[in-house]
């Protein structure tokens, strides 16, 4: 075994970390350094949608990387074309573009609405996302989300994100303007503390959406590949988006992303749009490993079964503790603690090996494997009431 390292100076200091070293992981479980175990119910941000190295990636990783790596994205390959036909197949839309990171994934749905606009709405360009929207961290994706906390950083930030409210048609009727193209959106507002859009709002944004003649584009970085038990969590409310982005779940684990959208938006040209590693065989590979699991017959039944068992165990937790709502669908959840007491919780669960998330002080999010097993629930429910029993 390879020495351990025993100094985090040569990275630069982007967030808060535990001084724990994971060296290993397998399911629901991480080993760090010491041999300690820990309950994963992060999973690299719901990332992990079959756990940690599961045999089918690891399988298709080796027997990939044997083959064939990576080719210029100039040229086809035959994972980038079977992992494409999949997702039009599984989806009710006709093309992708593959990217390695959710928020490249977002950019590439921005652009593609863009000139969409420019082509069909006299260079519309403007896109109405959600206060306390999260579509990740480049310059423009941070000027799309909604978190007040970003607001006074990296300025000036990328204009044409007018902001609505989640769930109230009438902001978003209220921000349709001549330049507006699109509505962005995550079915599910994962970082702002697991907010669900209901579905009259789904459908009425559908609605108004074709009333104005602009994109529906939903952000599935996180609520899609059978994060929410089925496999798009636009299947919820019976609407179909123009565009849609996938990353998180859909490599497993590895940096997987995609942008997927209906023929009559698919307006990029020659030029227009790339990147180095997009479409690369490897990655590829991964992710029809990934999509072949959770179409097998009966999976993402079992999903939906777990995340209800998730939620009642929760709920009987919260009625027990004087805790507040539980929200969620599937396997993403979060617990209103009904006080700021969070990341001391969090921290306490550490200690005791258990990994869960706060993303606001007075909420913990909850996103296992979607392979989790009730006993592991129980687990994680068990480590909770005993943290539960020493902050309160």
């Amino acid at each position: 075994m390879a020495a351990t390292p025993n100094s985090f100076n040569s990275l630069m200091e982007i967030t808060k970390r535990p001084p724990i070293i994971f060296v290993e992981g397998q399911g629901s479980w991480l080993k760090d350094a010491s041999g300690k175990q820990y309950l994963d119910f992060v999973q690299g941000w719901a990332v992990n949608c079959l756990g940690h190295s599961p045999k089918v990636i690891v399988e298709a990783i080796s027997k990939q990387a044997a083959r064939l790596i990576n080719c210029s994205p100039a040229y086809y390959n035959e994972t980038m074309i079977r992992l494409a036909d999949l997702l039009v197949k599984h989806s009710c839309l006709n093309r992708v573009f593959f990217a390695n990171s959710g928020a490249e994934a977002n950019e590439g749905a921005v652009k593609l609405a863009r000139k969409w606009g420019q082509k069909h709405k006299n260079g519309a360009y403007e896109i109405i996302t959600m206060d306390h929207a999260f579509h990740g961290r480049t310059l423009a994706m941070m000027s799309a989300s909604g978190k007040a906390e970003w607001k006074p950083l990296y300025e000036p930030k990328v204009p044409g994100f007018p902001k609505a409210v989640l769930n109230d048609l009438s902001s978003v009727r209220a921000a349709v303007q001549e330049k507006t193209v699109g509505v962005m959106l995550e079915p599910i507002q994962g970082e702002a503390g697991v907010f669900v859009a209901t579905d009259e709002f789904m459908k009425g944004l559908r609605d108004l959406t074709r009333e104005k003649g602009i994109l529906l584009i939903l952000d599935e970085i996180q609520t899609g590949i059978g994060r929410t038990g089925k496999l798009f969590g636009y299947e919820h409310y019976g609407v179909e988006p123009d565009i849609m982005t996938l990353a998180k779940g859909l490599g497993g684990g590895v940096p997987l992303a995609a942008l997927v959208a209906k023929e009559r938006v698919c307006c990029f040209e020659v030029g227009d749009q790339g990147g180095t590693f997009n479409g690369n065989s490897l990655m590829m590979a991964v992710g029809i490993a990934v999509l072949g699991e959770l179409t097998k017959p009966g999976f993402l039944e079992k999903t939906a079964k777990a995340g209800v068992y998730l939620q009642s165990r929760l709920e009987e937790l919260s009625r027990q503790w004087g805790g507040g709502e539980v929200r969620g669908k599937g396997l993403l959840w979060a617990l209103d603690l009904s006080k700021e007491t969070g990341p001391q919780i969090v921290d306490e669960c550490l200690n005791r090996g258990l990994l869960i998330n706060a993303p606001r002080k007075n909420t913990l999010r909850f996103m296992p494997a979607l392979t989790v097993t009730p006993e592991e629930i129980d687990r994680m429910i068990g480590i909770l009431r005993e943290v539960f029993q020493v902050i309160r």
